[in-house]
């Protein structure tokens, strides 16, 4: 153990990242608002220590937990500092739908009712102008309009929304550090409008998501509405064309994050790129005599990588990798190796130093564990001895057998990295994703992104079709292969989410076994696998969604949704973090109407829901209170009658303060009471969380 802990070496920096990481996520957890000035102020003493210590030439035991207690003072105050400098007005829940007048900023992805866009508010209806929101996300009837065009929409205006569940991702955090301050429904279709001349910045904006959005288009129209829609969202990010049928079966089979621009897509562009243009210099032997070709190809890269983060729109997932692979460009043209985990670490860093709240994101969290898992392999991976001679039948075997061996190392190491994280956040294990990505990632990486990456080069000139179409035919193939898997018996397994503070453990383990060298890094695969070893808590009896709308209960293995096809979206995501199936009431043995439906045995469920704004009469009350132990009800009741007495009711007041609830029966037999966690008890007071009024 002394031999391994002084063969480190260097390596204790790799836990640098780590500990800023760590400093950030400590901030996220809280549930009040810490004031800046005492984490400024502690910060800047951590690091008086710090270059005290090595001033005076302390030994590495005394500065290296120095170094570490520095960079988590540093995270905390970083992610403190960020929350105060993406601070805007969140929309308030108004009691009627209201006019909103604002520019189209750009094309979102679709929603369940419908197109989605992304739009700067000049006026609303009701709004001071210090309480509108900077950016809104609207969904709009009919085809969305491209970006620059000014519209007026009569619609529902709500804050961004709340976790689903207690403990489940915070859409409305995320939207809080994307200037997201609200969502609209339309009520009826877009008009136009005469709005003043837009500041200098968004002009800008509306002009490259315009340019975007009429290459998403020509591709579209180019390949057709399934296989373009596809293409689409790979070049733009737009995922406006694609089918929701293909969607689930690229989610199912384990091939979803080839939609998605991350990682993957700027490799591909910026390796492809450094390849073709390092091969060019080579190829021209009085340039490369004169020019290094490897730096040559590293400006291109990162041009490349660029011009990928605007076309694409910068989405989060992008820029963090666009941060990462910069950062080994960088390495090459400073003389310094390009894949290393220093580098890495370095990258890792950066990223959290501009969004520290990518720490909490499933995407960060997922692609860096994949990287440096890839890194470690690459560290390890055996040096291949050079024959002096050998027949060429025999190197084409060899040559195959090892890009099979690595390709197929590589996808399950990266599947294992990512494992935890995918069970934790998304709830589902694709059980054949690593080969549905085996089959389809030399097709993709080496065919399908850089016949796009040409293709939408060329496109706007009106060449660009052969490369269009050699990329279409790779994404049929694709779709196929998604399908296939997508569609075998046991393709996707439910996995309940762990304890929360138990995918930290896991996360340190995965980094444990990476950036440790040596034997002892497998001491890191207990913590690594705790997702998947830990147990489970009890599961809850009952969720009612916030607003009080919709309901489901625990029953055996699945989860039976009160008003199906209502709030679907937040039940699903319930019913999935606790390992459940959601299914639909059956109609026999309920009683439903307009407003309410209630179990017509009180045994038979453990809730009977009013969703009427109006509260319900006191008879009415009354019965629903004979058919279930909970009552919930989403306007506010004055007064509850006698004969609710033994019944717990809910009302619009709870829900407008706790948002959506998990119940439990306090008791073997239910007599003993319910228990209940809130969404905003686990939220906490944020600045990302907000009261709606009462109604």
């Amino acid at each position: 153990m002394r031999d391994e802990v002084g063969g480190q070496g260097l390596r204790w920096r790799l836990w640098a990242p780590v500990a800023f990481g760590g400093g950030c996520a400590i901030y996220f957890g809280l549930k009040v608002e810490p004031p800046l000035w005492p984490l400024l102020v502690a910060a800047g003493l951590a690091v008086g220590l710090w270059l005290a210590a090595r001033a005076r030439g302390l030994p590495r035991a005394a500065t290296l937990p120095l170094m570490l207690l520095m960079c988590l003072a540093l995270g905390l105050a970083a992610a403190k500092v960020r929350t105060e400098r993406v601070a805007a007005p969140i929309a308030p829940e108004l009691d009627a739908p209201t006019l909103i007048e604002a520019w189209v900023l750009d094309v979102d992805s679709p929603g369940a009712n419908g197109h989605r866009v992304v739009v700067a508010p000049v006026w609303i209806r009701g709004l001071e102008p210090e309480a509108t929101p900077i950016r809104l996300r609207a969904t709009v009837k009919g085809d969305p309009p491209p970006p620059g065009t000014p519209i007026r929409l009569f619609a529902i205006l709500n804050p961004p929304p709340p976790p689903a569940s207690p403990g489940a991702y915070d859409f409305g955090r995320n939207a809080f550090f994307e200037g997201m301050g609200g969502t609209a429904f339309a009520l009826s279709p877009t008009r136009p409008a005469v709005l003043p001349e837009a500041p200098w910045g968004l002009r800008q904006a509306m002009k490259v998501n315009a340019i975007r959005f009429a290459l998403a288009q020509k591709i579209v129209d180019r390949l057709g509405p399934r296989t373009g829609g596809v293409a689409a969202a790979m070049v733009t990010g737009h995922e406006t064309w694609i089918a929701r049928e293909d969607l689930d079966a690229m989610r199912d089979s384990g091939l979803a994050h080839i939609l998605s621009i991350s990682g993957l897509h700027m490799a591909v562009v910026g390796g492809f790129i450094f390849f073709a243009v390092r091969l060019g210099v080579a190829a021209v032997p009085w340039v490369a005599l004169r020019v290094s070709g490897k730096k040559v190809a590293a400006v291109a890269g990162l041009i490349a990588v660029g011009t990928y983060l605007v076309i694409s729109g910068a989405p989060p997932p992008a820029e963090r990798a666009a941060i990462t692979y910069s950062i080994a460009f960088l390495a090459i043209l400073l003389d310094r190796q390009a894949i290393t985990m220093h580098a890495l670490a370095v990258a890792a860093l950066v990223v959290l130093a501009l969004q520290p709240e990518a720490i909490v994101t499933p995407g960060f969290q997922m692609s860096f564990a994949a990287t440096a898992a890839l890194v470690a392999l690459v560290e390890a991976w055996p040096a291949r001895v050079r024959e002096l001679s050998a027949p060429w039948p025999i190197l084409i075997v060899q040559r195959i057998g090892g890009w099979i061996t690595a390709a197929v190392t590589a996808s399950l190491v990266a599947g294992l990295a990512t494992g935890p994280f995918a069970m934790q956040h998304f709830n589902r294990t694709a059980v054949y994703g690593l080969g549905a990505n085996l089959l389809t990632s030399p097709m993709a990486d080496f065919v399908m992104m850089p016949a796009l990456a040409l293709g939408a080069l060329l496109e706007p000139v009106g060449l660009g079709a052969p490369f269009l179409w050699v990329a279409g035919k790779g994404i049929e193939l694709m779709l196929v292969i998604g399908h296939w898997t997508a569609g075998l018996p046991g393709a996707v397994r439910t996995v309940a989410s762990a304890p929360d503070f138990v995918l930290p453990i896991a996360f340190l383990g995965v980094l444990f076994v990476c950036l440790w060298r040596g034997r002892l890094r497998w001491l890191g695969l207990p913590l690594a696998a705790a997702v998947m070893l830990w147990p489970r808590a009890p599961t809850p009896d009952l969720w009612i969604g916030d607003g009080g709308t919709n309901a489901a209960f625990h029953s055996g293995k699945e989860a039976v949704a009160v008003r199906p096809g209502v709030r679907e979206f937040a039940a699903d995501l319930w019913s999935r973090r606790r390992g459940l199936t959601l299914t639909d009431r059956p109609d026999e043995g309920w009683v439903c109407g307009r407003f309410a439906c209630a179990p017509q045995v009180r045994d038979a469920a453990p809730v009977a829901l009013w969703w009427g704004t109006k509260p319900p009469s006191e008879e009415v009350l009354s019965a629903m209170c004979g058919a279930a132990p909970v009552v919930s009800v989403r306007a506010r009741v004055a007064t509850v009658p006698a004969g609710c007495a033994d019944t717990l009711v809910l009302d619009g007041v709870d829900f407008a303060r706790g948002g959506a609830v998990e119940l439990w029966r306090a008791g073997s037999d239910g007599g003993a009471g319910w228990e209940a966690v809130w969404t905003a008890d686990v939220r906490g007071d944020r600045p990302w969380t907000k009261t709606n009024p009462l109604p």
